[in-house]
């Protein structure tokens, strides 16, 4: 069976863009906490399209769909069709994977449901999958760390950037941390023996991270909807707008990337929302 995606490129660098946390309704007027989430997707790819950025992929890093809709689902796939890249995606704590796996392998389009990207001479993307079903913190489970492993052992000679759903690095919210990945210290484990891994990237708490954690470039996305405030113990939302990541894998293992926000669009989220 084959798991892995090659892209060839004899580019020095390579650029991606993720968008993460869409949280898609049944209903294409679905609102999450005062938002049309649709619409914010819309205009974060609309705004995608008309940058500058010549990316070759795209990372969809979870919570594609809020209400585990395959009219969510469905639409997800048919919306990214207007970027014109293959978009690779793993499942986030909102994500109901029976319907979402199905759809989602078998709607082909520029949709790509392989986790191990080969990306031309110097890289690998490692896509894990972080869900626990039911709950909405994170945990990788041994064939997830097993593989991670072996993709690791197999290209030692490239460099990596791990992808998954929940986040590492405390957000000081503690309404927010209890629903990070359980045992980050499993992954920094598996990770420790190998000195090409260089950053790790996830979505999940709505809000931009850029950082370090061990030693590895640590970033973390805004949603394409609502933003959570930062440094917040209950719950709260952010006025900051929607956004995506721009990311550049450098042929000598450096990664350099940036958060964009949408500018032609205001969406204002109800701020009396107590949670979701």
């Amino acid at each position: 069976m084959v798991d892995t995606y090659t892209y060839p490129t004899d580019n020095d660098v390579v650029r991606l863009v993720q968008i993460t946390d869409p949280h898609l309704f049944k209903d294409e007027n679905g609102e999450l906490l005062g938002i049309n989430t649709q619409a914010s997707f819309n205009q974060v790819l609309s705004e995608i399209k008309q940058s500058d950025f010549d990316y070759e992929l795209v990372l969809a890093t979870g919570d594609l769909v809020q209400d585990s809709s395959s009219e969510g689902y469905l639409r997800f796939c048919e919306t990214v069709q207007c970027l014109e890249k293959m978009v690779f995606w793993i499942p986030g704590n909102h994500d109901f994977q029976p319907k979402m796996f199905d759809i989602l392998n078998h709607n082909n389009g520029n949709i790509n449901p392989l986790k191990h990207l080969l990306i031309g001479e110097h890289w690998q993307i490692l896509m894990l999958d972080s869900q626990v079903f039911g709950v909405p913190h994170g945990q990788l489970g041994q064939y997830q760390i097993d593989w991670l492993l072996s993709k690791l052992k197999d290209y030692p000679e490239r460099y990596s950037l791990v992808v998954l759903h929940h986040h590492i690095l405390s957000t000081n919210s503690a309404w927010l941390d209890q629903h990070n990945l359980r045992n980050a210290l499993d992954l920094a484990y598996a990770l420790s023996p190998f000195n090409n891994v260089k950053g790790i990237l996830y979505g999940h708490i709505h809000q931009a991270v850029d950082s370090e954690w061990k030693g590895y470039k640590v970033m973390a996305t805004p949603s394409t909807c609502i933003q959570f405030k930062p440094d917040s113990n209950s719950f709260a939302l952010d006025t900051l707008q929607p956004g995506w990541r721009e990311i550049e894998l450098y042929n000598d293992g450096r990664i350099e990337t940036r958060v964009k926000r949408i500018q032609q669009a205001t969406f204002l989220p109800n701020m009396l929302g107590e949670g979701y």
